[in-house]
């Protein structure tokens, strides 16, 4: 979930996937990102400069978007990517590799090259 505000928020799910808790359908990404050789949904690492780091093994997390909404005070629209369709599927693929965990935040950076900072709710 994604909070805009008290009353707007995005809320996505995903399938995840981590050398603990392996899911046979969840395979690597092939592709880029890009569709129709547009960069529509932000161009992804691949091949060897997506290799997972051989000294942090448990560190990786991949996962597939699987649907999403926005959600305004009650008013909901659903997100405008066809997560599920065979054109956007290996498009929605990614992988965050956590670099510091604690028992109240989560530091990760994403294959796209975003960092996620996640506290954890009360």
């Amino acid at each position: 979930i994604v909070k805009f505000s008290e009353t707007n928020e995005l809320c996505v799910d995903a399938l995840a996937s981590t050398s603990a808790y392996p899911l046979e359908e969840l395979t690597d990404r092939e592709g880029t990102g890009e569709i129709l050789g547009l960069n529509i949904l932000g161009v992804s690492l691949v091949g060897e400069e997506a290799v997972e780091d051989p000294q942090r093994p448990d560190s990786r997390i991949r996962f597939v978007f699987d649907e999403g909404k926005f959600d305004f005070g009650g008013f909901s629209l659903p997100y405008p990517v066809p997560f599920r369709s065979p054109l956007f599927r290996d498009a929605v693929k990614g992988w965050i590799d956590v670099t510091y965990l604690s028992d109240r935040i989560r530091i990760s950076r994403g294959n796209k090259g975003t960092t996620f900072v996640l506290k954890k709710e009360d």
